[in-house]
């Protein structure tokens, strides 16, 4: 009998099986449009996370990893009267010792340049299958769960003191195979694709790894350019708190600048469900409320960049389906106007969760307002995050960019 998955949810495959030796890894999804391309890949990971060399990727250029331990299924069976799009065999006693995870991913096939995302995609899964039975052990249904993504990492088999389990992931995020390579150590031009490099990193001591969290394990996602996206992840349960932090560096000089410092401020334009619209900020002593709407928060406010914690916006993610987005914003209150000097960096924290981080390495001097990240609800479980970095005079210019439509007048705090 098969054992339906939710997100997040781990199951046990060898330890209540264990004469299970090989398995078949299916995937499948249906695209209304013929144009839609989806490539298939694999990561064989080492304990950090990482590909440790070009074979490590397995997909249609390279169809079979180390041992054949695991191999693409060309000749596609059908088990259980279902026909996958995607197959590949997984010989689980035969996997090196020194991997310990294998991430299997889909793409869209120049998914940005053909303006295609995989909402445009429908019941997407991923299955395991005893290969010598032909039963069907797990399944995760993905649905509709994805926005503008263009590349998901569908699951991933790890081993737990010493026996494989599955984790069942749906992480979706912008930049395609490219960026999915990135996060494991693959660096990918778009003129070779066929011919990966692995990004050298320095040798490390690597002690067990504990049972690990449902997520991709990366310690952090950058939002490198404008328009990069990322789902956050939403467990068996409610979403926890999600924090949002902005902090900087106050670089010493002559003058002005050293005697006073610069001042940044964190806020947001935030609207809810019930289309209600409003700010939360320091200025103007609008602080929010994290237990009623807005279920946004503000605390602290760094007035020298010198306070290690920054400055913080929660927001509740026990009621995300009562907000439908909100832009995350940081302003210089007071001080030089120069964001070049300021180093400022907002980051995105969930409990058990890769940090989300953007930087604010594009500037734009003579503005004193810059609009970071927009946070969308997606289906009313998640959030996207969104690069914007985009500067303006002030808030009423970045209320008529993203249409907001508020009323504004002079504040102070």
């Amino acid at each position: 009998m098969t054992t339906v998955l939710a997100k997040g949810q781990k199951a046990d495959l060898t330890k209540s099986n264990p004469s299970l030796s090989t398995v078949v890894v299916g995937m499948g999804w249906n695209s209304p449009g013929s144009s839609i391309e989806v490539d298939f890949s694999a990561f064989l990971l080492s304990g950090v996370s990482k590909v440790t060399k070009d074979e490590d990727l397995i997909f249609y250029g390279n169809p079979s990893g180390p041992n054949n331990s695991i191999t693409v299924n060309n000749n596609l069976s059908s088990y259980a009267c279902i026909q996958d799009k995607a197959q590949l065999s997984v010989s689980l006693r035969s996997i090196p010792a020194q991997y310990e995870r294998i991430s299997f991913a889909l793409t869209l096939y120049e998914g940005e340049k053909r303006r295609q995302n995989f909402s445009m995609l429908d019941d997407t899964y991923i299955r395991i299958i005893d290969s010598v039975s032909g039963h069907e052990l797990l399944r995760f249904n993905m649905g509709k769960s994805f926005s503008v993504e263009t590349a998901i990492v569908v699951g991933e088999l790890y081993r737990y003191n010493g026996e494989w389990k599955f984790n069942p992931i749906g992480s979706g995020y912008s930049g395609g195979l490219e960026a999915l390579c990135g996060s494991f150590g693959v660096d990918i031009s778009q003129e070779t694709e066929s011919a990966p490099k692995v990004i050298p990193e320095p040798e490390k001591d690597v002690s067990p790894v504990p049972d690990i969290p449902p997520t991709i394990n990366f310690s952090k996602i950058e939002l490198k350019k404008k328009g990069d996206v990322v789902n956050l992840q939403k467990g068996t349960g409610s979403m926890g708190e999600i924090l949002v932090n902005l902090n900087w560096n106050q670089k010493k000089s002559k003058g002005f600048f050293a005697s006073k410092g610069v001042d940044l401020d964190l806020g947001c334009l935030f609207e809810l469900k019930d289309g209600r619209k409003g700010v939360v900020q320091a200025l103007g002593e609008s602080f929010g409320d994290l237990k009623r709407p807005p279920f946004v928060a503000l605390d602290g406010d760094d007035r020298t960049g010198s306070v290690t914690t920054g400055e913080n916006l929660r927001i509740n993610g026990q009621h995300i389906s009562e907000i439908e987005r909100v832009v995350i914003y940081a302003f210089i209150y007071e001080g030089v106007a120069k964001w070049s000097e300021a180093d400022g960096i907002v980051t995105i924290k969930q409990n058990g969760e890769p940090d989300i981080e953007v930087k604010l390495d594009q500037h734009d001097n003579k503005k004193r307002m810059c609009a970071i990240a927009m946070i969308r609800n997606v289906n009313e479980q998640t959030v996207s995050i969104e690069r914007l970095v985009e500067y303006f005079s002030g808030h009423q210019e970045l209320d008529r960019a993203y249409s907001w439509g508020l009323r504004w007048v002079a504040g102070s705090k």
